[in-house]
């Protein structure tokens, strides 16, 4: 198959012939149709996970049909049309059991723990735990933008920060997690607030229903900017972003007993940031991590989706080539694009 691979942290991506994998007895193999390229990729390609071995092949968002299947799966067969979450579980460790897949004891990660789907196929363990069927109405390259920053976003406004109409909700960093949380917040009725550097994004993230923005690139207070459009500061705060200045702003900018989501992730210098620790006290805020979505819990958004409440192809840029992503993945930390780029030519 050809695959986008990488031999070394930080350098050449090339497309190669390498080996087709092979299911095991509890998984499937995937033809990918289409797969998103995110920010967490270029982490992965700087060498910020640790559990990439190299060589290695990215790619965590992906849509596709089965292949074939392992002699253990039960639920699903060839030919079904499927997406996965980015975090994988094992269905039988504690956490999974508990239903929290999303945080298994014992997770796989396509992209990152093993070859992902920046290929014509890739391997999945565990299908009868992690797979989700897709629906008609849902397009495979719609559903490669869903497998990372959407249903990461989904499970942060909806379970952890439990938004709920004409709450202000702030969103610092619109990118793709960013955009995707301000499109569900505005869904579910909440009055959103986008904060980025970039202007261009900022109009995006108005057409993605952000009621009003704040360039902290200009703003001379940016915690001081959103108390003041939001009356006392935000219900619900999400660092989309994963920088010390969005996460410090992100908790500042609460009204008591308000709620921050950490999705951006914190890596190098920025892993141990200042936290104003004094207001967490005082006024009883809340500081609250959210990693992916469990696979059952997807029927709710594609409800969202098929009913036409949330449309995640509005946040769809440009569709590219297998090709034209060995050179976007290295870039993607320039923030060049305001919207997400989806692979769906091999």
């Amino acid at each position: 198959m050809r695959a986008a691979i990488f031999e070394k942290f930080q350098g050449l991506i090339s497309v190669q012939n390498v080996a087709d994998p092979t299911p095991n007895e509890h998984g499937v193999v995937i033809k990918v149709k289409a797969t998103g390229l995110c920010r967490s990729d270029w982490h992965g390609w700087m060498g910020h996970d640790s559990d990439i071995i190299l060589p290695h092949v990215p790619g965590h968002e992906l849509a596709g049909t089965i292949a074939a299947i392992g002699k253990n799966v039960r639920n699903f067969k060839v030919g079904d049309r499927v997406t996965v979450p980015f975090v994988c579980g094992c269905g039988t460790c504690g956490q999974c059991i508990s239903g929290n897949h999303q945080v298994c004891d014992h997770q796989s990660q396509p992209g990152f723990t093993h070859w992902g789907s920046f290929a014509e196929y890739v391997a999945l363990d565990y299908a009868d735990t992690n797979l989700v069927l897709l629906p008609e109405e849902i397009t495979d390259v719609t559903a490669a933008t869903l497998g990372c920053r959407f249903i990461t976003s989904f499970r942060a406004i909806v379970e952890q920060g439990k938004v709920t109409g004409g709450q202000y909700v702030v969103i610092h960093g619109c990118g793709g997690v960013g955009l995707s949380a301000i499109m569900i917040a505005n869904a579910l009725g909440a009055q959103v607030i986008a904060v980025d550097i970039n202007e261009d994004t900022l109009d995006f993230a108005k057409q993605m229903g952000a009621m009003a923005t704040v360039n902290a690139a200009k703003s001379a207070d940016v915690v001081g900017e959103i108390k003041a459009l939001t009356k006392g500061g935000a219900h619900v705060s999400m660092d989309a972003l994963g920088s010390q200045a969005t996460c410090f702003n992100s908790i500042a900018n609460l009204r008591k007993r308000g709620k921050h989501i950490q999705v951006g992730l914190m890596t190098g210098n920025h892993q141990h940031p200042k936290v104003p620790m004094d207001k967490v006290l005082a006024n009883e805020l809340e500081i609250i991590g959210s990693h992916g979505m469990q696979a059952f819990k997807y029927p709710e958004m594609l409800d969202m989706i098929k009913n036409g409440k949330l449309h995640p192809e509005k946040l769809i840029e440009r569709i590219i080539t297998l090709q034209e992503a060995t050179i976007a993945l290295p870039n993607m930390n320039t923030f060049q694009h305001k919207g997400v780029l989806v692979i769906n030519s091999f």
